[in-house]
């Protein structure tokens, strides 16, 4: 079986199947074996497991995760690649390619049989840009028995995804991601290990699942977080001031929760917003979803 991660296996894939990276797919082929491998292996940790993998391109993460996993589904978008992949693919007969958007899938439907069957299943990706957080945020609030996410994307991105309170990076996105999920840098990756090479280079992380607390309405508690930084300039106070309309009561039930309203958002951590989520919900506010 040759390896698809390698320039000059890529290039012969294209210039066979008269294929070009599409930028409104944010397409960049990985031409580095060895990450694509490190992926791969971080990717499957259970010893029955099942892959679903989003935009396949032509099979090189693909092929590696083959090697790990019982099963790889890859959901794939663009119309040409199907052909391709059953080319590329050949060798690996526990590949099976849906083409389908995966934001317009129904994620409880299609797990269920291999949680049924005792599958752990996992995501891994190698995501572009606009479609990182659309992608995350679909599987964060399916509760589909998905057990852990590993993608590759923009380092800024990641960075964003992993940060700590007090720091630039840090936002409504690492708050709500990190209530979710464990984040866990895996490896980073130089922009000139992809064909054609993007403008900035890329990171790995993997989010796993921690238990949902039942205590906690998930889309009341990302409204307040959200609501907390509408603007980073503003104070704890005015932002929860436009959140729940009464500048009174936002102020009470920061101080509730042990919180100075001059803080600004940034310089809270989850543990805080969770104590301000409980403090909003004993007033008896109720945050309606947008």
């Amino acid at each position: 079986m040759k390896v698809i991660a390698t320039p000059s296996r890529t290039k012969e894939i294209l210039e066979k199947h008269n294929l070009y990276a599409k930028k409104n797919y944010g397409q960049n082929f990985l031409i580095e074996p060895g990450i694509v491998s490190k992926i791969a292996a971080a990717a499957v940790t259970a010893g029955k497991c099942v892959v679903f993998e989003i935009g396949p391109g032509i099979g090189a993460l693909t092929q590696m995760l083959s090697k790990e996993a019982d099963k790889v589904v890859a959901f794939e978008i663009d119309e040409r690649l199907p052909e391709v992949l059953a080319d590329t693919l050949a060798d690996c007969d526990n590949v099976e390619v849906v083409l389908q958007d995966f934001l317009n899938i129904d994620l409880k439907e299609v797990t269920k049989p291999y949680l049924d069957e005792g599958y752990e299943v996992v995501v891994a990706a190698n995501l572009p840009y606009y479609i990182t957080t659309p992608i995350l945020f679909k599987i964060f609030e399916a509760d589909a028995g998905i057990s852990q996410i590993t993608v590759m994307m923009q380092k800024e991105v990641a960075d964003r995804f992993a940060a700590k309170c007090n720091t630039k990076d840090y936002n409504a996105l690492s708050v709500i991601t990190q209530y979710r999920c464990t984040v866990k840098n895996v490896l980073k990756v130089p922009k000139n290990v992809f064909n054609p090479k993007p403008n900035v280079d890329s990171a790995v992380l993997q989010f796993r699942f921690k238990e949902n607390d039942p205590t906690i309405n998930e889309p009341m508690f990302y409204k307040l977080v959200k609501g907390c930084f509408t603007q980073r300039r503003k104070t704890l106070l005015n932002n929860l001031f436009e959140t729940i309309g009464d500048k009174e009561l936002a102020r009470k039930v920061l101080t509730d929760s042990g919180i100075d309203p001059a803080r600004r958002a940034e310089s809270c951590g989850l543990e805080e917003f969770i104590g301000l989520y409980r403090s909003v919900e004993n007033a008896g506010i109720s945050l309606c979803e947008d």
